[in-house]
């Protein structure tokens, strides 16, 4: 006979004299539609189980927060707890188990997210001014007039010819290069370059 058909009320067992059926507890009964007193009571009968199996996994912060963890989530899924199954007990450990792999998944990814920051490359002072020049480049593409913005971009970002450029927006390959060289003394003095 198995142990785990004593916590069966009308299991295949219930007319062994020698088996003892165990009844659901008053708590565990009413836990599934219970008030607030429940959780509370809940928590009086089986926070020192709860903590205890945290406890052998991880430090007493950690296993405070687990703790707490497990009852809001046993609480928020009480209409999942079957009583048929078996008591609160074991359903509780079942969260709690559960709870310790997250808490250790957490701790893995952040300890992955701590290396990935240890091993960046801390910017040098050439990287920063790199970067620092592409933000004022956009800046003063971006107060170009449209037309030399789209026939500047066209040429340098999508690296196409004066004459690709005439034939794909219909401006006159004349008005392209001026619009370009115009464009570009623009760029030269809204970046502060000396126009020779």
């Amino acid at each position: 006979m198995a142990t785990s058909d004593l916590h069966k009320p009308g299991s295949a067992n219930a007319n062994d004299p020698t088996v003892v059926a165990v009844e659901p507890s008053a708590l565990e009964t009413r836990f599934t539609t219970g008030s607030d007193a429940d959780l509370r009571a809940l928590y009086d009968e089986y926070g020192t189980f709860v903590y205890s199996l945290c406890r052998r996994s991880v430090d007493d912060a950690a296993a405070a927060d687990i703790t707490q963890e497990v009852f809001i989530a046993a609480w928020r899924n009480r209409g999942g707890y079957d009583i048929r199954r078996g008591g609160l007990g074991p359903w509780l450990a079942g969260i709690t188990r559960n709870k310790i792999i997250d808490h250790y998944r957490a701790n893995a990814r952040e300890d992955r997210r701590v290396e990935r920051v240890k091993n960046t490359p801390t910017p040098t002072s050439s990287d920063l001014e790199e970067v620092s020049l592409r933000m004022l480049l956009v800046d003063a593409i971006d107060e170009l007039p449209d037309r030399a913005r789209t026939v500047i971009s066209m040429a340098f970002f999508d690296e196409l010819t004066h004459v690709e450029i005439a034939a794909q927006t219909g401006i006159p390959l004349g008005t392209v290069k001026s619009d370009i060289r115009r464009g570009l003394d623009r760029l030269r003095h809204g970046l502060g370059y000396i126009h020779g």
